[in-house]
Protein backbone atom coordinates (compact mmCIF):
# COMPACT_ATOMS: atom_id res chain seq x y z
CA UNK A 1 0.00 0.00 0.00
CA UNK A 2 1.41 2.85 -1.23
CA UNK A 3 1.80 6.21 1.49
CA UNK A 4 -2.14 7.49 1.77
CA UNK A 5 -2.74 11.12 0.95
CA UNK A 6 -3.10 13.15 4.67
CA UNK A 7 -6.63 13.09 5.44
CA UNK A 8 -7.70 15.84 8.01
CA UNK A 9 -4.72 16.82 9.81
CA UNK A 10 -0.92 16.56 9.58
CA UNK A 11 1.02 13.96 11.36
CA UNK A 12 2.39 15.13 14.67
CA UNK A 13 5.31 13.61 14.58
CA UNK A 14 8.10 14.84 11.53
CA UNK A 15 10.53 12.43 11.69
CA UNK A 16 8.59 9.15 9.64
CA UNK A 17 8.91 8.17 6.42
CA UNK A 18 6.52 5.40 4.46
CA UNK A 19 7.65 2.39 4.31
CA UNK A 20 7.02 0.58 1.43
CA UNK A 21 5.85 -3.17 0.76
CA UNK A 22 4.28 -5.32 -1.18
CA UNK A 23 1.76 -3.88 -3.21
CA UNK A 24 -2.25 -3.82 -3.02
CA UNK A 25 -2.56 -5.26 -6.21
CA UNK A 26 0.09 -8.08 -5.68
CA UNK A 27 -1.48 -9.04 -2.34
CA UNK A 28 -4.92 -9.12 -4.28
CA UNK A 29 -3.80 -11.40 -6.67
CA UNK A 30 -1.82 -13.94 -4.00
CA UNK A 31 -5.12 -13.86 -1.52
CA UNK A 32 -7.59 -13.98 -4.52
CA UNK A 33 -9.81 -11.23 -2.86
CA UNK A 34 -9.98 -7.72 -3.14
CA UNK A 35 -10.52 -5.70 0.20
CA UNK A 36 -13.63 -3.56 0.89
CA UNK A 37 -14.70 -1.64 3.81
CA UNK A 38 -18.55 -2.27 4.26
CA UNK A 39 -19.73 0.26 6.51
CA UNK A 40 -22.94 -0.24 7.81
CA UNK A 41 -24.62 2.86 9.52
CA UNK A 42 -28.22 3.74 11.15
CA UNK A 43 -30.46 3.70 14.77
CA UNK A 44 -29.21 1.52 17.67
CA UNK A 45 -31.51 -1.63 17.14
CA UNK A 46 -31.99 -1.08 13.58
CA UNK A 47 -29.96 -4.11 13.30
CA UNK A 48 -26.34 -3.23 12.25
CA UNK A 49 -24.29 -5.31 14.30
CA UNK A 50 -27.17 -8.76 13.46
CA UNK A 51 -26.55 -8.02 9.87
CA UNK A 52 -22.57 -7.74 9.90
CA UNK A 53 -22.37 -10.88 11.99
CA UNK A 54 -24.10 -13.15 9.85
CA UNK A 55 -22.68 -11.38 6.23
CA UNK A 56 -18.90 -12.05 8.38
CA UNK A 57 -20.38 -15.76 8.80
CA UNK A 58 -21.73 -15.93 5.44
CA UNK A 59 -18.62 -14.90 3.78
CA UNK A 60 -16.45 -16.94 5.83
CA UNK A 61 -18.37 -20.03 5.69
CA UNK A 62 -18.05 -19.50 1.56
CA UNK A 63 -14.02 -19.60 2.09
CA UNK A 64 -14.03 -15.19 1.89
CA UNK A 65 -11.81 -13.34 4.29
CA UNK A 66 -14.00 -11.26 6.61
CA UNK A 67 -13.89 -9.48 9.50
CA UNK A 68 -15.99 -7.13 12.09
CA UNK A 69 -15.74 -4.42 14.03
CA UNK A 70 -18.58 -3.58 16.17
CA UNK A 71 -19.12 -0.27 17.39
CA UNK A 72 -19.39 -1.39 21.39
CA UNK A 73 -16.52 -3.70 20.80
CA UNK A 74 -14.26 -1.07 20.10
CA UNK A 75 -14.98 1.19 22.79
CA UNK A 76 -13.93 -1.30 25.21
CA UNK A 77 -10.42 -0.77 23.54
CA UNK A 78 -9.26 1.34 21.34
CA UNK A 79 -11.53 3.88 21.87
CA UNK A 80 -12.27 3.25 25.78
CA UNK A 81 -10.97 7.17 26.44
CA UNK A 82 -14.31 8.35 23.98
CA UNK A 83 -17.84 9.26 25.39
CA UNK A 84 -20.62 10.45 22.97
CA UNK A 85 -20.16 13.86 22.67
CA UNK A 86 -20.15 15.08 19.02
CA UNK A 87 -16.19 15.83 19.22
CA UNK A 88 -15.89 12.24 20.80
CA UNK A 89 -18.00 10.96 18.16
CA UNK A 90 -15.96 12.63 15.74
CA UNK A 91 -12.93 10.67 16.65
CA UNK A 92 -14.19 7.49 17.38
CA UNK A 93 -15.61 7.83 13.48
CA UNK A 94 -11.60 8.59 12.21
CA UNK A 95 -10.20 5.85 14.34
CA UNK A 96 -12.66 3.41 13.00
CA UNK A 97 -12.12 4.56 9.71
CA UNK A 98 -8.34 4.39 9.68
CA UNK A 99 -8.39 0.74 11.62
CA UNK A 100 -10.96 -0.34 8.78
CA UNK A 101 -8.96 0.36 5.99
CA UNK A 102 -5.99 -0.72 7.05
CA UNK A 103 -7.92 -4.24 7.63
CA UNK A 104 -9.54 -3.97 4.32
CA UNK A 105 -5.67 -3.04 3.01
CA UNK A 106 -4.99 -7.09 4.10
CA UNK A 107 -7.74 -8.32 1.22
CA UNK A 108 -10.20 -8.93 3.67
CA UNK A 109 -13.75 -7.53 3.97
CA UNK A 110 -13.80 -5.77 6.29
CA UNK A 111 -17.75 -4.73 8.45
CA UNK A 112 -17.70 -1.79 10.51
CA UNK A 113 -21.18 -2.02 12.83
CA UNK A 114 -21.55 1.64 13.66
CA UNK A 115 -24.45 4.40 13.91
CA UNK A 116 -22.24 6.94 12.54
CA UNK A 117 -25.19 9.57 12.81
CA UNK A 118 -22.91 12.41 11.06
CA UNK A 119 -22.84 13.37 7.28
CA UNK A 120 -20.08 14.45 7.72
CA UNK A 121 -18.26 11.87 9.66
CA UNK A 122 -18.85 9.27 7.49
CA UNK A 123 -17.85 10.80 4.28
CA UNK A 124 -14.38 11.41 6.33
CA UNK A 125 -14.32 7.17 6.92
CA UNK A 126 -14.62 7.11 2.38
CA UNK A 127 -12.03 9.99 2.00
CA UNK A 128 -9.91 7.92 4.09
CA UNK A 129 -10.82 4.60 2.02
CA UNK A 130 -10.10 6.63 -1.19
CA UNK A 131 -7.10 7.92 -0.38
CA UNK A 132 -5.60 4.27 -0.39
CA UNK A 133 -8.13 3.27 -3.37
CA UNK A 134 -9.51 0.81 -1.00
CA UNK A 135 -13.46 0.70 -1.84
CA UNK A 136 -15.88 2.05 0.94
CA UNK A 137 -19.53 0.62 0.53
CA UNK A 138 -21.83 2.20 2.90
CA UNK A 139 -24.75 0.43 4.05
CA UNK A 140 -28.18 2.08 5.70
CA UNK A 141 -29.58 -0.36 7.92
CA UNK A 142 -33.25 1.89 8.64
CA UNK A 143 -35.72 1.26 10.53
CA UNK A 144 -38.20 3.62 11.82
CA UNK A 145 -37.71 5.12 15.02
CA UNK A 146 -41.06 3.59 16.65
CA UNK A 147 -39.65 -0.13 15.20
CA UNK A 148 -36.70 0.40 17.12
CA UNK A 149 -37.76 1.60 20.14
CA UNK A 150 -40.40 -1.25 19.89
CA UNK A 151 -37.12 -3.44 19.87
CA UNK A 152 -34.89 -2.04 22.08
CA UNK A 153 -32.88 -5.07 23.56
CA UNK A 154 -30.82 -3.19 25.50
CA UNK A 155 -33.18 -1.11 26.98
CA UNK A 156 -31.10 2.39 25.79
CA UNK A 157 -34.90 3.96 24.04
CA UNK A 158 -36.34 3.69 27.73
CA UNK A 159 -33.40 5.22 29.62
CA UNK A 160 -32.76 7.82 26.87
CA UNK A 161 -36.84 8.94 27.06
CA UNK A 162 -36.26 9.03 30.93
CA UNK A 163 -33.92 11.31 30.40
CA UNK A 164 -31.11 8.93 32.19
CA UNK A 165 -29.11 8.56 29.08
CA UNK A 166 -27.47 11.57 27.40
CA UNK A 167 -26.88 12.49 23.58
CA UNK A 168 -28.64 9.64 22.44
CA UNK A 169 -29.10 9.80 18.63
CA UNK A 170 -32.68 9.54 17.50
CA UNK A 171 -33.87 10.67 20.72
CA UNK A 172 -31.43 13.51 22.05
CA UNK A 173 -29.24 13.30 19.82
CA UNK A 174 -29.52 14.10 15.56
CA UNK A 175 -28.74 10.96 13.12
CA UNK A 176 -28.63 12.14 9.55
CA UNK A 177 -29.45 9.35 7.01
CA UNK A 178 -27.25 8.63 4.15
CA UNK A 179 -27.83 10.95 0.92
CA UNK A 180 -27.02 7.94 -0.88
CA UNK A 181 -25.89 4.75 -0.11
CA UNK A 182 -24.48 1.85 -1.97
CA UNK A 183 -26.88 -0.14 -0.09
CA UNK A 184 -30.03 0.95 1.60
CA UNK A 185 -31.39 -2.06 3.82
CA UNK A 186 -34.90 -1.84 5.69
CA UNK A 187 -34.81 -4.57 8.43
CA UNK A 188 -38.94 -3.77 8.98
CA UNK A 189 -39.50 -5.04 5.96
CA UNK A 190 -36.40 -7.69 4.56
CA UNK A 191 -35.39 -10.31 7.67
CA UNK A 192 -31.59 -10.90 8.19
CA UNK A 193 -31.02 -14.03 5.63
CA UNK A 194 -32.88 -11.48 3.06
CA UNK A 195 -30.50 -8.87 3.84
CA UNK A 196 -27.07 -11.00 3.72
CA UNK A 197 -28.06 -12.09 0.05
CA UNK A 198 -28.47 -8.83 -1.04
CA UNK A 199 -25.03 -7.68 0.30
CA UNK A 200 -23.51 -10.72 -0.92
CA UNK A 201 -25.10 -10.53 -4.56
CA UNK A 202 -24.18 -6.36 -4.23
CA UNK A 203 -20.49 -7.29 -3.17
CA UNK A 204 -20.15 -10.32 -5.98
CA UNK A 205 -21.42 -8.48 -8.33
CA UNK A 206 -18.62 -5.50 -7.99
CA UNK A 207 -16.08 -8.25 -7.97
CA UNK A 208 -15.40 -7.77 -4.25
CA UNK A 209 -15.74 -11.11 -3.25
Amino acid sequence: MSAPTSIGSDPVATNIVWHEGVSQEQRDQLTGQKGVTVWFTGLSASGKSTLACALELALLEAGKRAFRLDGDNVRFGLNKDLGFSPKDREENIRRVGEVAKLVASSSTATLTAFISPYLADRALARQIHDASKIPFVEVFVDAPLEEVEKRDPKGLYKKARAGIIKDFTGISAPYEAPENPEVHIKTNEVDIPGGVKILVDYLAGKGYI
